[in-house]
């Protein structure tokens, strides 16, 4: 499914998201420290290979909310963006932090000029956001941000699995 807000095309598909060939950028649901680890950042990773945390390491500790960029290394794009989302049952204000996540990827992503970005759905893994909750704030950021952009002109959603595709597509036919 593809919507446009203001110029911003969003579209969800399911599949791998780093077999994305055709982005820019790939976002990281990343760990504080960057490193490697299970999930979402264990697969891009492995994927990219060692000079992805060699770059990472000096970066970290980021904090909830924040985002960093790295080159892609060994990943068919030449960029990767970190967030580190919010542990849903630990955070105050889930919703803003898995916010600022989408806000600051854009951002970074603006900074380099990128045109397209793949992410996955942040925090909704091991950090136990509700898929249909986080679709919805990822969905409505993007919107609220789309207005503002000068570069970045696709968001594609990669999920993993048909039911968090199912949420995405709802959630953003929610705001069409």
């Amino acid at each position: 499914m593809t919507r446009e807000f203001d110029g911003l095309v969003v579209d969800c598909v399911q599949g791998d998201i780093t077999a994305q060939p055709d982005v820019d950028a790939v976002v990281n649901a990343a760990n504080a420290q960057l490193a490697p680890g299970g999930g979402v950042a264990g697969a891009i990773h492995r994927a990219a290979g060692p000079g992805l945390y060699e770059e990472c390491r000096p970066l970290a500790p980021i904090r909830t909310g924040d985002a960093v960029i790295t080159a892609g290394h060994e990943l068919p794009n030449p960029w990767c963006i970190h967030v580190l989302g919010p542990v849903y049952a630990q955070s105050d204000d889930p919703a803003g932090e898995l916010g600022s996540c989408y806000r600051q990827a854009l951002a970074r992503a603006e900074e380099k000029g990128v045109v397209s970005i793949a992410t996955p759905a942040v925090s909704t893994g091991i950090f136990g956001y509700p898929v249909h909750e986080a679709a919805m704030v990822a969905m409505r950021t993007l919107r609220a941000q789309a207005p503002t952009l000068r570069t970045v002109k696709l968001v594609r959603f990669v999920l993993w699995d048909a039911a968090d595709l199912d949420a995405h597509e709802r959630a953003l036919d929610t705001l069409a």
